[in-house]
């Protein structure tokens, strides 16, 4: 089966990243997002839009904006969220003035904050930012043309130009002014500094200093700003400071102590998480040495949660075994019970194939729950079929007059469970995808392990018991004493 962590549910909200150029304006920014507003306008399953200028999950600046759309309720709308992410995509396609995301909620929050894979591309070789970031393009580039993957891309702000003001410390010391109050000066004049406390009309207001617009619009209009020197005299900040131009990222980040670029995206569709994030870690190794991807957030406890698994049914099993153990004071009779699991895990993996789901969380705890449910019909069975094997009959018959005498309790006890989680199967609107994952497992293994139970029990407790009776006459039975003796 294709692996997944959780069922992706229709939360009846998405939301929709906006990325301009580096030097882009807010200006600029706020037309494209007036154009994402006018399509969500048309829209009538959506209830309410909320645009926010000069914030990202990426980073914040004047070419970057956020939307939160949220949809009617279930019972008041057409269409799905995936609808309408659709829709706001094609709408947004044509948009060259930036790069237009339109992203559903994580399955689980502070988990993330899209749904889809995240991970980290580390440089552990120590090059420069340029190579991490020339890889992370080769990255993107070849998960393009992957048929399994679509919207990967370099999470945070483009690089672009930044200036770097160098202060002559030296002639500031000449001219009386020191190196704080030019930093403050250039502080207060960017971005502001908070001065005091005054009261107004009964309450306390804030007094903040900061240039204004027209005077901070460019490097040269602040190096024209004065500061006072400790003679009591206004120095120009162009005398003590020189502007220099790059370009370069205008945001670092390491992740376990190394150099790290984030990326993300989205499985294709009807392609599952796990296939997705095989084919990046297939990818990822296509790329020069001493780069590697680590996976985060959802994804991280993804590949968790898909390594714990086989040891977390195990226990299961192991778990079921010892109480049934116990419960006979034997270890034969526990075996011929537990030999019938597999029967109920095979009508489970049918059911979600052919509906289509995937190996999720929810799908393994249906199986933990099944290893107790499957058990319990063969209980039915090898307990009778013990007690009339103790009153004379035969192996066989005892085993086909248990399953004749316990077919009705199974099959009511069977039928009520199964019968009980058809609602789960069944389930639309609000956290169905989660319903469905459950409950679709449950009911294959039920009927599988309840019509095969029937079957296959017996003759399950016939051959085991019979190995045990075997080995039992073997230690009392003596051996024969060699010839001559």
């Amino acid at each position: 089966l294709p692996t997944a962590f959780v069922p992706d549910e229709d939360q009846g909200t998405f939301m929709t990243s906006f990325t301009l150029p580096a030097d882009a304006t807010a200006e600029r920014t706020r037309k494209l997002v007036e154009r994402y507003d006018a399509h969500v306008a048309t829209r009538p399953d959506i209830a309410g839009n909320l645009s926010i200028m000069g914030f990202g999950f990426s980073g914040s600046g004047s070419n970057a904006a956020m939307a939160f759309t949220s949809l009617k309720d279930f019972d008041e709308r057409t269409g799905d969220t995936d609808t309408e992410v659709e829709a706001a995509t094609r709408a947004m396609a044509q948009a060259t003035e930036g790069e237009v995301l339109v992203m559903k909620p994580p399955a689980i929050e502070e988990l993330g904050t899209t749904s889809g894979f995240a991970l980290r591309l580390l440089d552990r070789a120590g090059r420069d930012a340029a190579a991490l970031q020339a890889s992370s393009e080769t990255l993107v580039d070849l998960a393009a043309k992957s048929a399994l993957l679509q919207n990967v891309r370099v999470d945070g702000l483009p690089s672009g130009p930044t200036v770097k003001l160098d202060i002559d410390r030296q002639k500031a010391g000449a001219l009386g002014l020191s190196f704080s109050a030019i930093t403050d000066a250039l502080g207060a004049a960017m971005g502001s500094t908070y001065v005091n406390d005054f009261p107004r009309a009964g309450r306390l207001q804030q007094v903040i200093v900061q240039a204004r617009a027209e005077d901070r619009m460019q490097v040269e209009d602040v190096l024209k700003l004065h500061v006072r020197n400790d003679k009591g005299g206004m120095v120009p900040l162009s005398e003590v400071v020189t502007p220099t131009w790059s370009l370069g990222p205008l945001q670092l980040s390491r992740t376990n102590g190394y150099p790290s670029l984030s990326i993300s995206g989205d499985a294709a569709s009807g392609v599952s998480s796990g296939d997705a994030m095989k084919e990046m870690e297939r990818l990822a190794a296509e790329l020069p040495g001493g780069f590697a991807v680590e996976w985060v957030g959802q994804s991280f406890q993804e590949r968790q949660s898909g390594a714990e698994a086989p040891i977390l049914l195990a226990a299961s099993f192991v778990v079921v075994f010892l109480v049934l153990a116990a419960l006979y004071e034997s270890w034969a009779i526990p075996l011929s019970v537990i030999l019938v699991v597999p029967l109920g895990i095979v009508g489970a993996v049918a059911a979600v194939h052919l509906r289509g789901l995937e190996n999720d969380v929810f799908f393994k705890v249906g199986l933990i729950t099944l290893i107790g449910l499957s058990a319990k019909n063969a209980v039915l069975i090898v307990e009778f079929a013990r007690k009339l094997r103790g009153e004379g009959m035969s192996l066989a018959e005892a085993a086909v007059e248990a399953a004749r005498l316990r077919l009705r309790p199974i099959v009511m006890t069977s039928l009520a469970f199964t019968l009980g989680i058809v609602p789960l199967v069944i389930a639309k609107g609000p956290s169905s995808e989660t319903q469905n994952a459950l409950g679709t497992g449950l009911f294959g293994g039920m009927i599988s392990a309840t019509v095969l139970a029937v079957l296959f029990v017996p003759v399950f407790f016939v051959l085991v018991m019979r190995l045990a009776e075997r080995k039992a006459r073997d230690r009392i039975e003596p051996s024969p004493a060699p010839a001559g003796e």
